[in-house]
């Protein structure tokens, strides 16, 4: 999935942009043949702080009015739920989304972590050694 409307950001401005109210949401739509329902997701947008969500949703929104109640069960429930998520913003991805953005930033220092009270390292002493990671479980 890409990551849609960050073009110029750096993680560190993301990070300050959610802590002011940006989030990271996708728009889910459904596809309906007769006796076949897709449930499918847009790729992922962010929206910056007090701005609308309509102007990336709109497609969205009528695609499903369009094709999306047409296929036997399911259709129209499907197209109810992805209904309900454009009108309350789309479904909040931010979480998982800074995640991800925070530990691949080259600029921060993510040589080590400290999960759950163990601290672990990714850097290679020699090169022959495979990195550890302790997760618990």
């Amino acid at each position: 999935m890409q990551i849609k409307n960050i073009e110029g950001l750096s993680v560190s401005q993301m990070r300050d942009l959610v802590q002011q109210g940006g989030k990271f949401v996708v728009f889910p739509y459904t596809v309906s043949f007769l006796i076949m329902t897709l449930k499918r997701s847009s790729d992922i947008y962010f929206i910056r702080p007090n701005e609308n969500t309509f102007k990336y949703s709109y497609g969205f929104v009528l695609l499903n009015l369009i094709v999306g109640w047409w296929g036997f069960p399911c259709g129209p429930i499907y197209t109810i739920g992805a209904l309900y998520n454009h009108i309350t913003g789309g479904k909040d991805f931010t979480q998982a989304v800074m995640s991800e953005l925070i530990q691949n930033d080259p600029q921060a220092n993510t040589s080590t972590y400290n999960v759950g009270g163990v601290l672990s390292t990714n850097s290679q002493a020699d090169t022959n050694e495979r990195p550890t990671y302790n997760i618990p479980v």
